[in-house]
């Protein structure tokens, strides 16, 4: 399952989203990725703004802005903005894939999909990198960077999957919708087997 990009609730719109076939295309990029993060983790914002915020011209986030309104997956902050400049706000509060349901057709779009997730997860954790040993002492001394490699079999992975998405669920609904801790915090969970121990599908299998 994939899970991506988590937000606080505060900013989102309504609840959680289950990505479609047109949905899973939409995001099949990872700046597209981190733009929706943006909005879900930092509310209503402008392209001039995303653009800033992520180091992109301000054309390209207004692409990917509109790929995104198109997609359902963001809309326009009531109330805001001109007609020159949009504000556009996420419409869940983050989105849900399950790549072992759907139809053949949303299968494959949820695998590139899921290569756009782990390109962004890559960037973002280029960029906790750079920071963490720059953090304060009771914020540096929580910050975990654990690499383990386990035998387990796919319903094993499932398994442990599920229990680290409880952990994760049980402390989202403890917190409360209007909770604001002191900081934001990134969760990331990759599990999949250690690259070249599984051979690739066939094309078109």
């Amino acid at each position: 399952m994939a899970v991506s990009p988590a937000a606080s609730p505060n900013w989102a719109s309504g609840p959680d989203i289950e990505l479609d076939t047109a949905a899973l295309r939409v995001l099949a990029h990872p700046m597209r990725i981190n733009v929706l993060a943006l909005l879900r983790q930092c509310g209503a914002s402008t392209a001039t703004r995303v653009a800033g915020e992520l180091g992109i011209n301000p054309g390209a986030a207004s692409y990917h802005l509109r790929r995104l309104a198109a997609g359902g997956l963001i809309v326009e902050e009531p109330g805001r903005g001109t007609g020159r400049e949009r504000w556009w706000k996420a419409a869940h509060r983050q989105s849900i894939h399950d790549p072992a349901s759907g139809t053949p057709e949303q299968r494959e779009a949820g695998r590139a999909y899921a290569h756009a997730v782990a390109l962004a997860c890559v960037e973002r954790l280029h960029t906790a990198a750079q920071e963490v040993p720059l953090l304060p002492e009771e914020w540096f001394d929580v910050s975990t960077f654990g690499d383990f490699v386990l035998r387990l079999s796919p319903k094993e992975v499932a398994q442990m999957r599920d229990e680290i998405f409880a952990v994760i669920s049980r402390h989202r609904q403890a917190q409360g919708e209007d909770s604001e801790g002191p900081a934001a915090v990134a969760v990331q969970v990759q599990m999949f087997p250690m690259p070249g121990t599984i051979a690739p599908r066939s094309v078109g299998s």
